[in-house]
């Protein structure tokens, strides 16, 4: 049933709706979001075994000679990924109906964000390292085609052939630390590797494995000095953005991190690697973010500094710290998503994203502007909101958890960061 979940959108989906015919928009949305909702079905249908804490696994050999078989683990981490992979998907489905224009190829963008998700749910899914890196790549190429979706865009095509170099090579990095890391712990199923660490970590291979391995992880999750092609990403359609960009493929990098931790964490290295890189992202993206006029560039920085944040806190490694690390991914999908989609509503009524040419609109659009405030709230974290709570628990969190001439300069530094965010 795992496997359904995946094969539903790769193949029943990307298929159907690319024959949906070029006419037949609300054709193609529906096709689309059918496949996603049984998907989301099937995978609810386990979510009472996994809150029970009994994992779902499901395998198939392939080429057992080579350690590749087809391993699927539905465990809390994967269950929470998957949902937002595709209950964000089919809000987007919905949207996107709308959004895209009359010359606008619908089977096409349809098509394109079926094969995605499936990819996505492929990485969040996979308990065999080898399987993931497939559907890793897979998600970078077909990013890559709905980044460059107007191909006749010349910036659409810059930021499409940018964000495959990057997540491309950090995706070839990351193989390499792969086959490392399965030649050290006798094998490449991840819930195996978590029983070895000690013995992992003891190895001295560990630490070349480690740095591909975080390599691949950061060209994803946009973390400097790695950031620069997620904004150049924003020529996509606001659909594309909103889905890739906040809740899906910038999460991957995350994700991994958070799926490793038990192989990788406990050495000294990955903390003092995953804290500074999610730290320095944090601080720097909101700062960069301050300077951007256009809503769509100023959210792409905005999500860098938050994925920074995430990192951060899965670096610190303490139990609350990774509670608030998993609650933010959950916070940051919701309002950024919000966020994009809000992004687009104005784009497509004013035919702007320039601020400095944007105001007055509560006016105008009073719906669209209340619900600006409620996820621009969330961002900020002001009280109430989910994501005050998680910005709180990391605050406390980097208190708590830096000692020396850390204690003070690192939570110095997360509170400016978060004043930029707030500003």
């Amino acid at each position: 049933m795992l496997l359904l979940v995946v094969l539903l959108p790769l193949v029943l989906g990307s298929l159907l709706t690319a024959v949906s015919g070029a006419q037949r928009r609300w054709l193609s949305a529906s096709v689309a979001g059918a496949i996603t909702a049984a998907s989301l079905a099937i995978l609810l249908s386990h979510s009472a075994q996994v809150f029970a804490g009994q994992p779902v696994m499901e395998a198939w050999s392939w080429v057992p000679s080579l350690g590749l078989n087809i391993t699927f683990r539905l465990d809390g981490l994967s269950l929470m990924f998957a949902g937002l992979i595709l209950g964000i998907g089919l809000c987007i489905v919905l949207y996107a109906a709308y959004y895209l224009a009359p010359e606008d190829s619908a089977p096409k963008f349809y098509s394109l964000m079926m094969l995605f998700m499936a990819a996505m749910l492929g990485v969040v899914l996979s308990d065999n390292l080898l399987v993931l890196v497939v559907f890793w790549e897979l998600t970078s190429i077909s990013s890559f085609l709905l980044v460059g979706y107007w191909g006749h865009r010349p910036d659409a095509r810059a930021g499409a052939r940018q964000a495959l170099a990057v997540t491309g090579g950090g995706g070839l990095a990351m193989l390499g630390g792969f086959v490392l890391l399965g030649q050290i712990g006798g094998s490449y199923e991840i819930s195996v590797l978590a029983t070895k660490a000690a013995q992992i970590q003891a190895d001295p291979m560990f630490v070349p494995a480690l740095l591909l391995i975080l390599l691949g992880a950061f060209t994803k999750s946009a973390q400097f000095p790695f950031h620069f092609w997620l904004p150049d990403a924003m020529a996509a359609p606001t659909p594309v953005s909103a889905y890739l960009h906040s809740a899906t493929m910038v999460k991957a990098g995350v994700f991994l991190l958070m799926r490793l931790y038990p192989i990788l964490a406990g050495s000294g290295w990955f903390e003092a690697l995953v804290t500074g890189a999610g730290l320095m992202t944090l601080l720097f993206a909101a700062f960069i973010a301050l300077f951007k006029h256009d809503l769509k560039g100023l959210l792409a920085y905005s999500t860098v500094s938050h994925l920074g944040l995430i990192t951060c806190l899965v670096g610190l490694g303490s139990p609350l710290a990774a509670v608030a690390a998993v609650f933010h991914v959950l916070n940051h999908a919701t309002f950024k998503a919000s966020l994009f989609m809000i992004a687009g509503i104005v784009d497509h009524e004013t035919h702007s994203r320039d601020m400095r040419q944007l105001g007055g609109l509560w006016s105008f659009m009073p719906f669209t502007a209340t619900l600006t405030m409620v996820a621009a709230a969330s961002m900020a974290g002001v009280p109430l909101t989910n994501g005050f709570l998680s910005k709180e628990m990391f605050f406390t969190e980097v208190v708590n958890g830096t000692s020396g001439v850390w204690a003070w300069a690192v939570p110095a530094l997360v509170t400016l960061a978060g004043i930029f965010s707030v500003a």
